[in-house]
């Protein structure tokens, strides 16, 4: 129901950890900054709870005005996305941050262990407020073990292949997901190296059911490849989007979410110019 919902619960969470490492009330030994943190209990202090809670009132209202739009995008998670922008906006963070390296896309110096120096222009992410005394890595992958473009393609084009199987063996885009999302509980247990895959999954599994609609598009096989390329272009879009927006920031956007919002979008925009003959749980703006 509405409370589970990531542009309600997790969104919220998301910015109630970046509201209380920016009065530095967190001190969770995370490695990055303590805002991308978002897995850290917060305790009772009220104003934390308030800003979660408003945050969440803020998720979903922008879930219902997409649906109330019939937006072509999976609603909910645009909801994530559009939640974390404001969070960074409202409570002063920068939208993207400082960006070092070679260029914003460049993730060497965290593979050369480089530091940042916490001053005025590099907030640390320790114990204290905005602009403390903590080190932290000059770069800040999402994944750790997931960032190489190589190695996320693979990922994605395995995984959307799954989606698009358990898509059309069920005549359920979302049950790939679901079983993404639910081994997500084994990286939250510490097992560090576990893939994560519900945004390569969900897009794919979509596809697959929005390709073989009527029966009228070849075969299965031909459609195991569309959700395979969905699942490689979402996996590389989330990748796109961490370096963009979370490597050089202080608090969690999710990657995820981003992808998902662009491969329900792109299963639209192939729906609208002809290309696939519905658009299965994707709202079409009367199209």
């Amino acid at each position: 129901g509405a409370p589970f919902s990531p542009a309600i619960s997790f969104a919220g969470g998301a910015a109630a950890a970046a509201y209380a490492a920016k009065r530095g009330y967190m001190q969770s030994g995370f490695d990055y900054h303590n805002a991308k943190d978002i897995a850290f209990a917060l305790g009772t202090k009220p104003d934390v709870l308030a800003v979660g809670g408003v945050f969440g009132i803020l998720g979903y209202w922008l879930t219902v005005i997409s649906a109330t739009f019939a937006m072509p995008y999976d609603h909910i998670a645009m909801g994530v996305v559009l939640s974390a922008l404001f969070h960074r906006l409202i409570l002063g963070y920068d939208v993207i941050g400082k960006v070092r390296g070679k260029g914003i896309l460049d993730m060497t110096p965290f593979e050369r262990e480089e530091m940042r120096t916490a001053d005025g222009s590099a907030p640390g992410g320790g114990a204290v407020a905005d602009g403390g005394t903590v080190n932290r890595l000059a770069v800040e992958p999402w994944l750790p073990h997931q960032y190489e473009w190589g190695n996320v393609a693979a990922m994605g084009a395995v995984a959307g292949i799954f989606g698009g199987y358990i898509a059309m063996a069920t005549g359920s885009a979302f049950l790939a997901f679901g079983i993404s999302a639910a081994s997500l509980l084994f990286l939250n247990l510490g097992v560090e190296r576990i893939p994560v895959t519900h945004h390569m999954t969900l897009p794919a599994g979509t596809a697959a059911l929005a390709f073989t609609a009527g029966g009228s598009q070849g075969s299965a096989a031909v459609a195991l490849l569309v959700a395979g390329v969905f699942g490689l272009a979402c996996g590389l879009f989330g990748e796109l989007f961490q370096r963009i927006f979370y490597a050089h920031g202080d608090t969690h956007w999710d990657p995820p979410a981003a992808a998902i919002v662009f491969g329900t979008f792109l299963v639209f925009v192939l729906y609208a110019v002809g290309v696939f003959p519905d658009s299965s749980w994707v709202a079409t703006l009367g199209i």
